[in-house]
């Protein structure tokens, strides 16, 4: 049931996006962004930790887990470090995925080149 839960939580949220595409003049950065800062709520008031209960691995997917990655982590450091521990909770948790798009990116705009 996890495995369908995590299908119509992503389907979901890709049908919201596809609407606001369609209806709206909203480009597909502004809707991104607007998917982190939806996924930051939800985890400012700990939503976003019982959707990931009922769903599972599948809330991690979309773009909304990243706003939730930013959050989680802040909150976490700031107990420990204080003020500074926003900063370094945000970076600590979302790193490796910053990292790994800017070294993709790197490698596939070396290997392909654009067709304009």
């Amino acid at each position: 049931m996890l495995l369908v839960n995590s299908f119509i939580f992503c389907g979901f949220v890709c049908l919201i996006a596809q609407i606001i595409l369609d209806n709206t003049k909203l480009t597909p950065g502004h809707i991104t962004s607007m998917f982190v800062v939806v996924g930051a709520f939800l985890d400012s008031f700990s939503l976003y930790d019982i959707i990931i209960k009922y769903v599972g691995g599948g809330a991690l997917i979309p773009i909304t887990s990243f706003g939730h990655s930013l959050i989680h982590g802040a909150m976490a450091k700031t107990d420990s470090y204080g003020l500074v521990g926003i900063l370094m909770g945000m970076f600590d948790l979302t790193a490796s995925g910053i990292t790994a798009a800017i070294i993709f990116s790197f490698v596939f705009a070396l290997l392909f080149k654009p067709k304009n």
